[in-house]
């Protein structure tokens, strides 16, 4: 059985505190489920404060990160900042994990990039531990890359059994991982040292392999898991805005026809409607995150589709 579709918003800065929270309340008022923020260092805002700052400016909007490197917080630490968001908002966070794959990122903060295996392994400790603390556990630890001792999260997050989990990536060991323990699970191009998309993990045949094996690795609860798809680029070509931008998502949308890439997302509000449901059907995509630039010519494919 399909998931019903979900609509999210991804975003990293709106030049300024007062145009972050109108754009939290554009993001409501549009129809989208989500603001997701990223995690980057560079020019954009720090994920935790912009998360709690978009729910305090909005009243139905979850807000999630989209998604947080593992390797960048204490897993301790960060289920306590998770747990007082959830608090204040009354409930509407959804928490987004990965392994970390940027390496200038890595530089900047002065912490070693190691070899996937590495990175991987110290993820699925964390997010095992994010876990059980925002369960409400007294957590005792001591694993490979963690120690803690008497750990847990008070006050308690407000969902039950604890926030939903994002995670994010696309290697065979992530997403077998995903399968077990994740609400949502985020695919995301594979990228190079200098951030670029590989082109070999646009194409749709490696996104059906990975769908695939997603499914796979769940097994019976596979249709309890949302496939979540980071859109790099969209466009609405009949959207009101200015005549370039329009020309250019008309020659972005033949393009993407004939390639076939899952993250992006060109064509006029009809052709959208059925793509997007034909892709929920084929690959089970049901959750796509908008760039922010597109939110606006989106919205009314968002309000027809979004819960259906």
């Amino acid at each position: 059985m399909a998931r019903p579709f979900r609509f999210a918003v991804t975003a990293r800065w709106a030049a300024g505190g007062t145009r972050w929270r109108e754009l939290a309340k554009r993001v409501e008022g549009q129809g989208y489920d989500t603001l997701l923020v990223t995690d980057h260092l560079g020019a954009q805002l720090a994920p935790i404060p912009a998360m709690m700052a978009a729910a305090d400016a909005t009243t139905a909007l979850r807000v999630g990160s989209f998604v947080l490197a593992n390797d960048y917080r204490n897993p301790v630490l960060l289920a306590k900042e998770i747990a007082t968001i959830d608090v204040i908002s009354g409930g509407r966070v959804d928490l987004g994990i990965g392994a970390g794959w940027s390496v200038p990122d890595y530089r900047q903060l002065g912490i070693a990039y190691d070899p996937p295996p590495v990175r991987v392994g110290r993820f699925e400790e964390a997010t095992l531990l994010l876990d059980r603390l925002l369960r409400g556990e007294v957590v005792d630890h001591a694993g490979t890359h963690y120690t803690v001792r008497g750990a847990r999260v008070l006050p308690r997050p407000v969902q039950r059994p604890r926030p939903p989990l994002m995670i994010g990536g696309g290697g065979p060991r992530v997403l077998r991982f995903a399968a077990r323990h994740a609400e949502i699970v985020s695919f995301i191009p594979s990228f190079d040292a200098r951030g670029r998309p590989k082109l070999a993990t646009l194409r749709e045949a490696s996104f059906a392999e990975r769908v695939a094996l997603l499914r796979a690795a769940a097994g019976a609860r596979a249709d309890q898991v949302d496939v979540n798809v980071w859109l790099l680029d969209a466009g609405v070509s009949d959207a009101a805005r200015d005549f370039r931008r329009a020309a250019a998502t008309v020659a972005k949308r033949g393009a993407n026809a004939i390639a076939g890439f899952p993250f992006l997302l060109y064509g006029t509000r009809a052709s959208l409607r059925e793509l997007i449901r034909e892709r929920r059907e084929r690959l089970g995509v049901n959750y796509l995150a908008i760039p922010a630039q597109a939110l606006d010519e989106f919205a009314p494919i968002v309000q027809e589709l979004r819960g259906t």
